[in-house]
């Protein structure tokens, strides 16, 4: 595909991606109501993110890397909605052979999706490869989201909505191919340049995505959440680290207030035609000709597509 989305991406149900599913009884039949998926929601944004939508309703899908410990929040999340309609499922965004049996389960499932929000994010501390030959925060923060976005597009329609989530640190990003993908970036090992080179990626592919669907009524949208308290602010050292917890945490953002600006582009109705935009403290940031056209953007997208077709193609 070069940039024009199919409908041959259908496939066969299988088991779940970690094969832990909490909060779901089998019936055999497709099931109904507003659909949610929050990738990384057993803590931090996408905590708050599916507390939102489920406030809302939705029955929500908390996709997570360790499902097993995310099973206490869904019962937090029921207890405070009254939302029973509240799942953890297991996805590996590092294992593309995963992400696509996650997306196989869901699609087995159900019959749309209503909400896609790509929350979840790492920054790796060492160099390490995928079993797919990714870099591996390269995967979870955009090969992995990007795979997982396309494999679900069927299930969408008009009035579906499509969150990544970003940063600002995208404009210090850079993208060196085929190096981006295998090693994250041209030079050496740096996790923090690497991360930047991610979200510079995912922002690009809102954009992409965004036109590209413009017609079918699906929105695509970036949230930038500023600066978090959550589990990736974490050097490994432990003396930065304690005073970074007594000094630095107390003046930056909680998730809660982190995650609002994704949360309204998800939920809010004066949101619900608004797409292709990057946003950040709930207001639409102009990033410039530079980014909204980006010269390496098709690149991008054609060198993402090379990766991930063979987990696209029908079984």
């Amino acid at each position: 595909m070069k940039s024009n989305e199919s409908k041959e991406n259908r496939a066969a149900p299988s088991k779940s991606p970690r094969g832990e599913t909490y909060g779901h009884s089998p019936s055999g039949e497709k099931e109904g109501g507003r659909l949610a998926i929050i990738t990384g929601a057993g803590t931090g944004m996408g905590f708050e993110e599916a507390k939102a939508v489920a406030a809302k309703g939705y029955h929500t899908i908390m996709a997570c890397h360790h499902p097993d410990e995310a099973e206490a929040k869904r019962q937090e999340i029921i207890r405070a909605t009254g939302n029973e309609n509240v799942e953890v499922m297991g996805i590996e965004l590092a294992d593309l052979s995963a992400v696509r049996r996650f997306a196989d389960e869901i699609k087995a499932r159900f019959d749309h999706l209503d909400l896609l929000m790509n929350n979840a994010g790492t920054i790796q501390t060492e160099f390490r490869l995928t079993p797919d030959n990714i870099e591996h925060t390269v995967s979870v923060n955009y090969v992995g989201p990007y795979l997982l976005t396309r494999l679900l597009l069927p299930l969408m329609g008009k009035g579906s909505r499509i969150v990544n989530m970003a940063s600002l640190t995208y404009w210090m990003g850079r993208l060196d191919f085929p190096e981006f993908f295998n090693r994250g970036r041209k030079k050496g090992f740096h996790r923090i340049h690497i991360y930047c080179n991610t979200k510079l990626a995912i922002t690009l592919f809102t954009f992409q995505l965004a036109k590209l669907l413009k017609d079918k009524g699906i929105t695509v949208n970036a949230a930038d959440p500023w600066m978090v308290s959550t589990n990736i602010i974490h050097m490994n050292i432990p003396v930065v680290d304690f005073l970074a917890d007594i000094f630095f945490r107390p003046c930056i953002y909680t998730p809660r207030k982190g995650a609002d600006t994704a949360i309204r582009l998800l939920l809010d109705e004066d949101k619900a035609s608004q797409t292709g935009t990057f946003n950040r403290s709930n207001r639409i940031i102009n990033v410039g000709d530079k980014y909204y056209h980006h010269k390496q953007m098709q690149e991008l997208w054609d060198k993402t597509e090379e990766i991930v077709k063979k987990f696209l193609e029908s079984k």
